[in-house]
């Protein structure tokens, strides 16, 4: 029995590995040809898998999308949250996700630029689950960001605002960044958006 139960084990752990690998190409893809263009059969050919294989994992295409959103979901926090929560409070900790957020953009996370801008302006006027899933994100994002504004307004570290309106400024921020990295090609991107947001955090208009 011993021996059955390690034998699963090692079958799970390696159709996880293979999960996470087919994955990773899938949001790169997602990132640079949309969610619709991220079929079966074509990641079967990125991946040089079988069709097979991969409905064995997904089972359709909705199926590889909301996987595919999940995982971009992960690495967006790995990337951009994880690293400022240890950041200790208020002001501090959001100025270490603004950074990570700029870090994120002129790393090139995903090779098509940040997936959730890419996948918001694609299904934005779509209805259904991976809709559904891109909106959630990016809802979770904005209340993050303003909880963290409101934890710096308390703080007196910031001057008294709207936090929600500054969660608005300061993503529409990030969103021009990404539109002048990948579309304009900028090299004053990030410091524009540095300054921008240092203005909106100082009371200014962005």
């Amino acid at each position: 029995m011993t021996q059955v139960a390690s034998r699963a084990d090692g079958r799970r752990a390696a159709g996880q590995r293979s999960r996470a690998a087919i994955l990773a190409i899938a949001v790169d893809l997602a990132s640079s040809e949309g969610l619709e263009g991220l079929t079966i059969g074509r990641l079967a050919t990125e991946a040089r898998m079988s069709k097979s294989g991969l409905f064995a994992h997904f089972g359709s295409k909705q199926g590889l999308q909301l996987a595919t959103v999940e995982r971009a979901r992960e690495i967006f926090t790995d990337e951009v949250i994880a690293p400022a929560l240890g950041a200790g409070q208020g002001p501090t900790r959001l100025c270490g996700v603004l950074n990570a957020w700029l870090s994120y953009f002129e790393r090139g996370v995903f090779a098509g630029g940040c997936f959730f801008i890419a996948a918001s302006s694609e299904f934005d006027d779509r209805g259904g689950p991976v809709r559904d899933a891109v909106d959630g994100a990016m809802e979770a994002w904005i209340e993050f960001l303003e909880q963290l504004c409101a934890e710096a307004v308390a703080d007196s570290a910031i001057p008294a605002g709207d936090p929600g309106q500054l969660a608005f400024e300061l993503n529409a921020i990030g969103i021009a960044t990404n539109w002048e990295l990948r579309l304009r090609r900028n090299a004053d991107a990030i410091p524009r958006a540095r300054a921008a947001f240092e203005r909106v955090l100082a009371g200014g208009a962005a």
